[in-house]
């Protein structure tokens, strides 16, 4: 298996994430700040790090079969760089 490191010791599954987004850009949109809200309200959301998170990685939890977002302190780019070296 492989994983995409996104800070401070947190991995997630290639096979599972299914998008990267920059925390500035993508939180614009009301519907993806209510998405988050609820997320974050339903126990979904975790923080690689206490810094000022720079994305947020949506990936598939397969034991609760649900989807849960990761807030990291890394760039989108970063983090999809990181992912790009993986050929799947």
């Amino acid at each position: 298996m492989i994983y995409l490191h996104v800070g401070n010791n947190q991995n997630i599954r290639i096979k599972d994430i299914v998008g990267i987004f920059d925390a500035d850009t993508a939180t614009v949109s009301a519907v993806t700040k209510k998405y988050l809200s609820e997320a974050d309200l339903s126990g979904l959301v975790s923080f690689a790090s206490e810094e000022i998170p720079k994305s947020f990685v949506l990936y598939r939890d397969r034991t609760k079969k649900t989807y849960k977002i990761c807030f990291s302190q890394l760039s989108s780019a970063s983090l999809c760089g990181r992912s790009d070296t993986y050929q799947i």
